[in-house]
C-alpha cells in the first residue's frame, strides 16, 4: 500500500528530469536559448543540473521500494 506514492512520485520525477534534460540537450545541439534573457551556458547549466536532479530523484523513490 505505501508503495504506490513511491510508484507514482518517481514515475513523475523521471518523465519530467528526462523531459527536461532532453530538451535542454535538443535547445544546446541547436543553438537555441534554452531561456530568454539569461545567458546561455547558465541557463543551459541550471536546467540540465534540475533535470539531473529531478532522475536522481526518481531513483531515489525507486529505490524506496
Amino acid at each position: 500500500m505505501e508503495s504506490t506514492p513511491a510508484v507514482f512520485a518517481g514515475t513523475v520525477f523521471a518523465l519530467f528530469g528526462a523531459g527536461l534534460v532532453l530538451w535542454t540537450g535538443a535547445r544546446t545541439v541547436h543553438r537555441q536559448p534554452v531561456a530568454d534573457g539569461v545567458r546561455p551556458v547558465a541557463s543551459a547549466l541550471l536546467a540540465g543540473a534540475f533535470g539531473a536532479g529531478s532522475l536522481a530523484l526518481a531513483a531515489w523513490c525507486f529505490g524506496q521500494l
